[in-house]
């Protein structure tokens, strides 16, 4: 094995570690979150208990859809064809606007969280 190939190994080992590490933070973000709606919806009854599940499982989808974009731009980081960077541009088009979109949404859903508590 020559060191181009050795290189371009550990280059697709990185590559894939970043991408799985985008599903764990997903998947452990979704599995939490079920978990806790599950137990807060047996426990209340009231549909204002959801929104910091919702807040946290955004945060999740966040931080995973960044990782995710990590991977796209690793592997289009070693000469990329015209085809693969258009790709990369549309892919990281389409979740910078989910980044984006999520973000306003929890930023709304904590500000009025914040309305609806007790001053202290």
């Amino acid at each position: 094995m020559g060191i181009e190939e050795f290189v371009h190994r550990g280059y697709q080992a990185l590559v894939v570690a970043v991408e799985v590490a985008g599903a764990v933070v997903i998947f452990t973000g979704a599995a939490w979150a079920a978990l806790r709606f599950v137990v807060e919806g047996l426990r209340h009854r009231s549909a204002a208990v959801f929104t910091p599940i919702r807040l946290s499982l955004g945060r999740f989808l966040t931080l995973g859809l960044e990782f995710q974009l990590a991977a796209d731009i690793l592997r289009t980081a070693v000469s990329p064809t015209f085809a693969q960077i258009g790709q990369l541009a549309a892919v990281a088009a389409i979740r910078t606007a989910l980044n984006y979109f999520l973000g306003r949404e929890i930023r709304q859903e904590q500000r009025q969280v914040r309305e609806k508590e007790p001053a202290l």
